[in-house]
C-alpha cells in the first residue's frame, strides 16, 4: 500500500539540481572520448551519467506531482527548508570534515584522523570519552596496518611532523 506524502521544502530544487549535475557529468564523460566505441575510456562514465540523468528525471517528475507541505504559520518556505535540511548535527559534522581536511596538511594523517574520529563520535552522540579515545585509536591502528603495511600506501605526514623530523 502506497501512502501519499507531501513534498518537503527545497525537494524540487534539489531534484532539479541533481538533473543539472547529471547533464553536466554526461557532458564531461562525453568529452573524455566522444563515445568512439563501447570499450572507449568514456563509455562507462557516459553510461553511469546517463543512468543518473534518467533516474534524476524520473525522480523530478515524481516530485513535481507531489503536493508541497504547507508552511507552518509565521514560517517562510526558506526557514522551513533551513530547519528541515540543516539540523545542528549536520552543520557540525560538515564543519568537522572541513577542519579535518585542513588539519591533514598540518598535522598529517594519523593525528588529524584520530582527532576527527574522536570528535565525530562525540558529535554523533557518544558521550563516553574514554571509549571514544580507545575505539578511535584501535580503528586508526587497523587502518594504518592495512594501508601502510599491506597495501604500502604512503600516508600524509603533515608539515609539523616533517619539520620535526628534518
Amino acid at each position: 500500500m502506497h501512502t501519499p506524502r507531501d513534498r518537503r521544502a527545497g525537494e524540487l530544487v534539489f531534484t532539479l539540481l541533481l538533473v543539472g549535475f547529471s547533464l553536466f557529468m554526461l557532458w564531461q564523460a562525453w568529452r573524455i572520448s566522444q563515445f568512439e566505441s563501447l570499450t572507449s575510456a568514456g563509455a562507462f562514465p557516459m553510461f553511469a551519467a546517463a543512468v543518473m540523468l534518467v533516474t534524476g528525471l524520473v525522480i523530478a517528475g515524481q516530485t513535481v506531482r507531489v503536493r508541497p507541505v504547507p508552511a507552518q504559520p509565521g514560517e517562510s518556505v526558506a526557514r522551513q527548508f533551513v530547519r528541515q535540511i540543516t539540523p545542528l548535527v549536520v552543520v557540525s559534522f560538515t564543519l568537522a570534515i572541513v577542519v579535518y581536511m585542513l588539519l591533514l596538511d598540518v598535522l598529517g594523517f594519523l593525528p588529524a584522523s584520530y582527532l576527527f574520529l574522536v570528535v565525530s563520535m562525540w558529535l554523533l552522540g557518544s558521550r563516553r570519552i574514554m571509549l571514544n579515545l580507545v575505539v578511535s585509536a584501535l580503528s586508526l591502528a587497523a587502518i594504518y596496518l592495512v594501508f601502510q603495511t599491506v597495501f604500502s600506501v604512503v600516508l600524509p605526514k603533515g608539515a609539523l611532523l616533517q619539520r620535526w623530523l628534518s
